[in-house]
């Protein structure tokens, strides 16, 4: 568990702080360490700073609380040891107004309990002090903030190359100055890269954190169990060790192991694992890879029925949808991801103006907030382009009608079609419409003024044109047709003729 009481920024070098020549820090006692870090600057003139302490500060004080006869007793021994206790990790004395120089008991004190004492110059104020530490701290955070940037970019730069995984595994170990390994779901070692803390006790450990986050008992296909921890620390001699569980939910774990672990390292480790997730997901699985094969099997020229059997489904329903922002006219890609999500379906494809999503046959999309729908009937591979015109109409009509969700043929009804043979109602309605055969804007003004009961407003919502232009070309159908569109017989005709191309 992280220390609380520490806070979230990276911590101020004691050595930097009396390389600052503007304050004059001077070290008089104590150990001169130069990787002694101060977490913040604190002023107390309390006897005992005990119970105000959090743990890691600079203490400042002009000495205010000493008595007179303190050099004399024990005062300084208690003093120094009760800083030392709360966990205050170096103690400066400010000379002026209170004492002339720094007391020789306080020196002996701090040189006894190993506490850095700093000798503060009267020209420098605590404030000052306290300023140069939070200044250095933000130097710090700055430096750490443009460390973990450049690192999440090269980790990105990393995932699109030819080969991944390894380019990931190795961009991270550089970055970390460490070693990064992938296990796969049987806690093999399937990738690594890198050459820092390396040692078979190390690998053992880090083998071991990462059954930690993939316990045995869960089986590799499955999600890990909901009381496993997703990431998990540890350290053994010459070595910080870290195991990140990836989202696959197949049993993938990254592994790191470092000499040192800076603030960043987790932040790094963590972008490096979600790529890993993305890597090593579905796609990378039996069915991704059937999808692959199926998109180029369908680009070298195999038909849609030859590939459906490897998108594992012989029924389809194409979903058209229209995002109801409208203030965006591309759809925004992880948006369309959910709505995918939702449907049921990760065939999706991100067209300029629509979302077309190819669903299962055995799923009934419904409505979903945010979108406007239009569903085909569920139809075979072979029948996938008539589908899609199906998905397109019925979303024109959603969009004019105001409504979440149209199907393509929701009445469910046969009507005059089944009453007629198929053949001869196809002839019927090509010889029907034959003048408008030439004329696809013509025909598909046509039908959608008929759907919408000869509404001009909608009819020109649901195709994107000015209503004075639905008119017009309504006016030109009637004469190339040469009946009259006010007739409720003859649009009936015409209605039905349309379903039959």
């Amino acid at each position: 568990m992280p220390d609380l009481t520490v806070p979230p920024t990276p911590p101020v070098y004691l050595s930097a702080l009396l390389a600052r020549e503007d304050l004059g820090l001077r070290q008089i006692a104590g150990p001169s360490d130069p990787d002694i870090a101060i977490h913040w600057a604190h002023t107390s003139e309390m006897p005992d700073p005990y119970p105000y302490l959090l743990g890691g500060e600079l203490l400042l004080t002009a000495g205010v609380h000493i008595p007179e006869a303190a050099g004399s007793g024990t005062y300084f021994a208690d003093y120094v040891s009760r800083i030392v206790e709360a966990g205050g990790v170096a103690l400066g004395f400010g000379v002026a107004p209170v004492h002339d120089t720094v007391p020789r008991s306080l020196v002996a004190a701090c040189d006894h309990y190993d506490l850095p004492l700093l000798e503060v110059p009267p020209p420098t104020p605590f404030s000052r002090v306290a300023r140069a530490v939070w200044q250095l701290m933000a130097q710090a955070r700055l430096a750490e903030l443009r460390r973990v940037t450049e690192a999440q970019q090269s980790l990105a730069a990393a995932a699109s190359r030819p080969d991944p995984v390894p380019s990931v595994l190795r961009q991270l170990a550089q970055r970390v100055s460490g070693r990064a390994v992938l296990y796969g779901p049987d806690g093999t070692e399937i990738a690594a890269a890198g050459r820092g803390a390396q040692g078979a006790e190390t690998g053992e450990a880090l083998a071991g954190l990462a059954r930690v986050v993939r316990p045995p008992a869960a089986p590799a296909s499955s999600p890990a169990s909901p009381t496993s921890p997703t990431s998990a620390t540890d350290t053994v001699p010459g070595a910080h060790l870290a195991a990140y569980a990836l989202g696959t939910g197949q049993g993938f774990v990254l592994g790191v192991a470092a000499p040192d672990r800076a603030p960043g390292d987790h932040t790094i480790a963590s972008v490096a694992a979600v790529l890993l997730s993305l890597l090593t997901g579905e796609h990378q699985s039996r069915t991704g890879a059937d999808r692959s094969s199926a998109l180029v099997r369908l680009l070298l020229g195999a038909p849609p029925e030859g590939v459906a059997a490897l998108l594992g489904g012989d029924r389809w329903v194409v979903v058209h949808a229209m995002s109801d922002a409208g203030s965006t006219p591309v759809p925004d890609p992880v948006a369309a991801s959910a709505l995918g999500a939702a449907l049921g379906s990760t065939l999706i494809d991100l067209a300029p103006d629509v979302v077309r999503v190819l669903v299962p046959g055995d799923r009934e999309p419904a409505p979903q907030p945010g979108w406007t729908l239009g569903v085909s009937a569920a139809v075979a591979p072979e029948d996938w382009s008539a589908a899609d015109t199906q998905a397109a109409r019925a979303l024109a009509r959603a969009r004019a009608t105001r409504a979440p969700l149209v199907r393509h043929g929701a009445s469910g009804r046969a009507g005059l079609a089944g009453l007629l043979p198929h053949g001869e109602a196809e002839a019927h309605a090509r010889t029907l419409l034959a003048p408008l055969a030439g004329h696809p804007a013509l025909t598909e003004t046509l039908r959608t003024w008929l759907s919408l009961h000869g509404s001009w407003d909608r009819t020109a919502v649901a195709l994107a044109v000015h209503r004075n232009t639905v008119r017009q070309r309504i006016a030109r159908c009637a004469a190339l047709l040469e009946a009259d569109l006010d007739d409720p017989d003859v649009r009936m005709e015409l209605w039905f003729a349309l379903g039959r191309v």
